[in-house]
């Protein structure tokens, strides 16, 4: 259940009358867009109100003459989906200034320099944002920001949502343990053993994923793993 502090109201208005409900309102906008979540874990208070603020709850007589039900999930249901999630100035800068490093540290995981195959670090990426003038929604998911984004900071840098290949090698000490982090960044495209227990594989992940990929696999081999990038 949601902190009641922490709750925004949605509102609709049917047949003349106010009905409002206490929401997170992150979770209210995933709901009204069909996401998979419980409508118990959007609201804060399962009551419906005719005016949230006085705590003034809505009339069943109202409530069944605009839903035709009095069952206080379903009539949030019905004003999530209809009606206006409400939002302040503050709660709106917070929200936002969240979902804009969400969508940078999506970006810096999957894009790539197209000219290097590197990954641009974050701090590159919302220089681009800022200079670019890029605004990010706090309404709308990660997901369908991040497309809009990156055309709009390919007039600052070369940027190029991307996975890559890498082939890797790794000593028979250090396969066993290291073949579960291989496989957790990626999709294993090839693999192979050799006689002297060593493994063999080729991977492909996300482009930005590179530098903590041979990071974590030469911290666990001591340095003695070999990576190659191929595309």
């Amino acid at each position: 259940m949601v902190n009641v502090d922490d709750a925004v109201i949605a509102r609709l208005e049917s047949y003349g009358e106010r009905f409002e409900i206490l929401v997170d309102a992150e979770l209210a906008a995933d709901y009204k867009r069909g996401n998979d979540i419980e409508i118990e874990n959007v609201l804060a208070v399962e009551e419906v109100f005719k005016d949230a603020h006085k705590a003034d709850k809505a009339s069943e007589e109202n409530m069944m003459k605009a839903f035709e039900t009095t069952d206080a999930l379903e009539v949030a249901d019905i004003i999530i989906k209809k009606g206006n999630i409400q939002i302040t100035a503050n709660q709106r800068k917070k929200m936002q200034e969240e979902k804009t490093k969400q969508v940078i540290s999506k970006i810096a995981r999957e894009a790539i320099n197209p000219q290097t195959k590197l990954p641009h670090p974050p701090n590159r990426i919302e220089k681009a944002m800022e200079e670019a003038k890029v605004h990010i929604d706090p309404m709308k998911t990660v997901e369908e920001q991040i497309e809009p984004t990156v055309k709009a900071i390919l007039t600052k840098i070369p940027i190029r949502i991307e996975k890559v290949q890498v082939a890797v090698k790794i000593p028979g000490t250090y396969a066993g343990k290291s073949y579960s982090i291989v496989s957790q960044y990626g999709k294993l495209i090839k693999e192979e053993w050799e006689n002297d227990g060593s493994w063999i594989g080729i991977v492909e992940i996300p482009g930005g994923l590179q530098d903590k990929f041979y990071t974590d696999l030469s911290g666990l081999t001591h340095g003695e793993v070999e990576t190659k990038l191929l595309k």
